[in-house]
């Protein structure tokens, strides 16, 4: 059934819409409409990716699971996605991803209908190689023909 959605309804809805609009403001604006969404979709979804990609190095830094940022992320990559299909639907779609407001409240909404673990860690919980509680050792094991 998703497929069906996927490769069918939504391409079918996305040519009704843009015959609808090329119809009132003609073909052309309708196109160059088209081509601007993407292009200004594609700078913002670079912008907030940088953005994301920065906040999430800093959680690291910090010694905490950057989930937030990762959601982000994973929306921005959708946005971006949407936003290069061309028709208008997406591009709604697309640029409401955009929104910071609306990517938190989709968080808040999959996170109260899923459960999560997190688990932190800290630069405490690293060993290091010089680490003086960690004992290297070497073994060999010596079977009973090799004994003398």
């Amino acid at each position: 059934m998703p497929f069906i959605i996927l490769f069918v309804c939504i391409p079918l809805s996305e040519i009704m819409v843009f015959m609808s609009v090329s119809d009132k403001i003609g073909l052309g604006m309708a196109l160059f409409i088209a081509l601007f969404t993407a292009v200004l979709g594609g700078f913002i979804v670079r912008y907030q990716g940088i953005h994301t990609m920065m906040t999430a190095q800093k959680s690291l830094q910090a010694g905490q699971i950057p989930s937030k940022a990762l959601f982000d992320g994973l929306c921005l990559v959708a946005a971006g996605a949407t936003l290069i299909t061309p028709g208008f639907i997406t591009d709604v779609l697309g640029f409401a991803l955009l929104i910071p407001a609306v990517r938190n409240a989709l968080r808040k909404k999959l996170s109260a209908s899923a459960k999560f673990e997190t688990m932190e860690f800290g630069a405490t919980d690293m060993r290091t190689p010089n680490d003086p509680n960690v004992i290297d050792v070497e073994y060999e094991t010596i079977e009973e023909e090799d004994k003398p």
